[in-house]
């Protein structure tokens, strides 16, 4: 298994890259505070400009917006201006978004918030774009997804931090009492554009070596003709491509769809109408995308990423991922609001009288406030999860571990489902901590081997987060049909097809574990 924790960072040549995974795990922290800050936006601005909450979620669709449409774009120029450009780029993005807030408070219009919001998770995607698979070659191959879960536990800690400053200075008031939110609220943005300058500029003095994965399947080589060649081409199951193909041509639709949907929205189109073109868009989109590829899969060669089905499974999977944490995120208040049993009538008296109100049935529940409250342990399992899964992945193989994972969150989700009192519960909060180590972990699982096509495939691989504001959407649905339990079968449904992934991974590779690739396999 390795030299104990040194060869975690010990490069092939025998440098110690310990130093460079710090300085880059700091960018995890970074993303981790502006996403947390995003998550305590809504509601001031359904106070301070008077909007309703669908009107409100504009914010998280100009998050999720940024990540979508800049995801390609980050992959293309991180493989133009290596591991380093790439970095400094997207912090420069970032800086902009920040300082943005500043005319944007001024302008005090909900537009020019949301382009600072975008712009700054379009930074935050070439973040995301370069420093992920970046953490995966800083060291000993087989401890790769140990390193990207040790550096996204700095995103669980940014995540936690960036609620407490948001809420801060979003719901702000001066000694008489009245919001003074309109006048602070570009404070923590600028804050952290002046912080990112900095940083900027350690990257720009740092050396930051421009590793290169190992390619395993021989995507840059050119061995036409090769026995290689000829054993790569056996390898490659154009069935199975065509099919994982297909799907994720379903998922970039249901993301274009999203994106017609909130603007059909917009211009007050009915829900007749708008349910009728989304319908007729995703039928005709996806028969187009089915004649398409056939021919195309046809004569896909090993050299392409998407001919290997441990990458294209890998953006499913990571789709489906952050659909089901951000429907758990999402709706973990309602959860404790609706669906916790009726508590002690003692406990809502004394100090935390604010965490519980009596409801309709005359029993004591928590309150808004109380969930809230909750919803910080609830972080604390995710980012216990986090670092033990760093150690865990040190002793056992990721897609072991990810696998079991998967069918562990499947089993909450339908715990939560059946309405078992407080073991369904205690179920929510394992679901945070088995949902820890999945994103990481995915993402090393997917990129492996890909050699200097890694940049470009993890851009699809961010591209995926937009799945996070589409299927959160059905998890609603389901809830306003039957209950709040009830829509914890979504998110069950999403974490099967993980649990999928990591435990046919091997088949999907041809490779035993992140180590390497099997010497059955042709390769």
């Amino acid at each position: 298994m390795g030299n104990g924790k040194k060869s975690i960072f010990l490069a092939d040549d025998g440098r110690n890259l310990m130093f460079t995974f710090i300085l880059v795990s700091s960018l995890f922290l970074l993303w981790g505070f502006c996403n947390g800050m995003i998550d305590v936006m809504d509601k001031h601005f359904q106070e301070e400009l008077h909007l309703n909450k669908a009107q409100s979620a504009w914010v998280q669709f100009a998050h999720y917006l940024g990540y979508f449409l800049m995801s390609m774009p980050a992959g293309w120029l991180a493989s133009r201006l290596g591991y380093k450009g790439g970095i400094i780029a997207g912090l420069l993005i970032v800086a902009a978004g920040g300082f943005w807030f500043i005319p944007a408070t001024s302008i005090n219009a909900f537009w020019a918030f949301l382009a600072g919001v975008c712009v700054i998770a379009s930074g935050l995607t070439f973040l995301e774009t370069v420093a992920n698979p970046y953490t995966t070659v800083l060291g000993d191959p087989e401890y790769a997804a140990t390193r990207i879960n040790l550096a996204q536990s700095c995103n669980g800690v940014g995540w936690i931090l960036g609620p407490i400053a948001g809420g801060a200075f979003f719901y702000s008031k001066n000694a008489q009492g009245v919001s003074t939110a309109n006048q602070t609220l570009y404070i923590p943005y600028v804050t952290v554009a002046i912080v990112v300058i900095a940083i900027a500029a350690v990257f720009r003095f740092a050396s930051i070596p421009d590793i290169k994965t190992k390619d395993d399947y021989h995507l840059d080589a050119k061995d036409v003709g090769t026995a290689s060649s000829e054993a790569d081409e056996r390898q490659v199951n154009r069935t199975l491509v065509y099919v994982l193909l297909l799907f994720n041509a379903a998922v970039l639709l249901g993301s274009c769809g999203m994106i017609f949907w909130v603007i059909l929205g917009t211009l007050h189109v009915s829900d007749a109408t708008m349910s009728g073109f989304l319908w007729g868009f995703g039928i005709v989109g996806l028969a187009t995308a089915a004649a398409t590829l056939a021919p195309a899969t046809r004569n896909i060669t090993h050299h392409n990423i998407w001919s290997h089905p441990h990458f294209s499974s890998a953006v499913l999977a990571q789709f489906f991922y952050v659909a089901a944490q951000a429907g758990i995120f999402s709706f973990f208040i309602n959860y404790m609001t609706s669906e916790v049993p009726g508590l002690p009538a003692s406990w809502g008296s004394g100090t935390l009288h604010e965490w519980f109100e009596t409801g309709a049935n005359g029993l004591l529940h928590l309150s808004d406030k109380g969930a809230a409250t909750m919803a910080s342990l609830g972080l604390i399992c995710f980012l216990v999860g986090r670092f033990t899964g760093a150690g865990i992945l040190k002793k056992y193989a990721a897609h072991k571990v990810l696998g079991l994972y998967g069918v562990a969150n499947v089993a909450a989700c339908i715990l939560v489902f059946l309405k078992l009192g407080w073991l369904s519960v205690v179920c929510v909060f394992l679901s945070y901590f088995f949902m820890s180590i999945m994103f990481p972990t995915i993402f090393a699982l997917g990129i492996f081997g890909l050699g200097a096509r890694a940049k470009k495939a993890s851009a699809f691989i961010v591209m995926a987060i937009m799945g996070g504001a589409i299927l959160p959407k059905l998890m609603g649905y389901v809830a306003d049909q039957s209950d709040m339990s009830r829509g914890f079968i979504v998110p069950a449904v999403c974490f099967a097809f993980v649990a999928v992934y990591g435990l046919n991974w091997p088949k999907f590779s041809h490779a035993e574990s992140l180590r390497g690739v099997r010497a059955a396999g042709g390769h």
